[in-house]
């Protein structure tokens, strides 16, 4: 099979539209990509891409391949309705990563775990996504034994709204005026760093977003020893994510060879040079799909520790270029299972 109809669900959010944009500069083989969206979006055109349609048991058949990003409510309900229709789905939301019959994957990190998908796949958190690409070489070579990772999260991450939140609050403090409440935040995120980023369920001192990280690193690298710090905090910054790795190492390793390891990984850009203050940004990084890494460095307090930088655009690998890159590996490995015409 070399064309394949394509859907996309949540095509009108942050995300979707960014995964229709790389299927199509990829090149992705797709004979037909159909945006899907809400009911208010539906019926609407939708450039380059066609009549937005809404979802109903008949407008999802005769699909080979669907990218969910709508929200795990969304996934839930109709993820299994694409499947049972034939297609293969990659979802961006939360809905099935704790699934152990589902595969968790990083294109470049675990695309073997593609190898016995039932239909369904999902897409890890966006934070979890760039720590994966640059723990997998050290992980491979040495082993992890010990992760503590802060990370310092865009207001993309949240969505649209929450991007507007930011310019209009940083607007009102640029002109002398009094911020406006902030609705999508519990504090004002601009000016600001919040050091919560997600939700605390109930009877939790941690965040969902840091424990998402906590168990998606372990289900990705497929080692449930590692034990891993969180904390994740919202920085007043549009878009990509950057984190802050210390980790410990089961065997010895240096960091020029931990240097090459890197700079050998498939999808990585290393920027490392202190003498010039070279390491990632995220401005830099921002449009970018791959991960980047930097102030790479032994860790005084421990003598198999290891100090590094990550950044990376989460919307693009964090998410939607994930997300294709996966149905490229698909492909590739002729792991598509085509649907039956209804």
């Amino acid at each position: 099979m070399s064309q394949y109809r394509v859907a996309v669900v949540g095509a009108t959010g942050a995300v979707g539209t960014v995964m229709l944009a790389k299927l199509k500069e990829r090149d992705f083989p797709a004979a037909e990509i159909v945006p899907f969206a809400s009911e208010r979006s539906a019926g609407k055109e939708l450039e380059g891409f066609g009549t937005i349609r809404a979802l109903t048991d008949e407008n999802i058949q005769g699909f080979d391949l669907a990218l969910f990003s709508a929200g795990a409510t969304t996934s839930r309900e109709w993820a299994h309705k694409f499947v049972d229709a034939g297609a293969v789905v990659v979802d961006n939301s939360s809905a099935f990563r704790r699934d152990p019959e589902i595969p968790l994957v990083v294109s470049e990190v675990n695309p073997e775990a593609l190898e016995d998908h039932k239909g369904l796949i999902a897409n890890p958190n966006c934070s979890t996504m760039q720590l994966m690409v640059a723990l997998k070489p050290i992980h491979e070579a040495v082993g992890i034994d010990r992760l503590n990772v802060s990370t310092y999260q865009s207001v993309s991450g949240t969505g649209v709204k929450a991007v507007k939140e930011l310019e209009d609050q940083t607007r009102a403090a640029l002109d002398g005026e009094a911020l406006p409440a902030p609705t999508v935040y519990p504090h004002h995120i601009a000016f600001n760093v919040l050091g919560g980023a997600g939700n605390f369920p109930e009877g939790d001192d941690h965040t969902d977003e840091e424990r998402k990280m906590m168990f998606e690193t372990r289900k990705i690298l497929g080692d449930e020893r590692i034990k891993i710090a969180v904390t994740c905090a919202r920085v007043p910054v549009r878009s990509s994510h950057s984190e802050s790795v210390t980790l410990e190492t089961r065997e010895d390793l240096t960091v020029e060879a931990a240097r090459e390891l890197l700079a050998n990984q498939p999808g990585l850009v290393l920027v490392d040079d202190p003498s010039t203050h070279s390491y990632p940004t995220a401005l830099d990084s921002a449009g970018r799909d791959e991960v980047f890494v930097g102030r790479l460095r032994r860790d005084p307090t421990h003598p198999r520790g290891l100090q590094l930088w990550v950044v990376s655009d989460n919307l693009l690998k964090g998410a939607a270029t994930n997300a294709v890159q996966i149905a490229e590996v698909l492909h590739e490995r002729s792991l598509v299972r085509v649907s039956t015409p209804a």
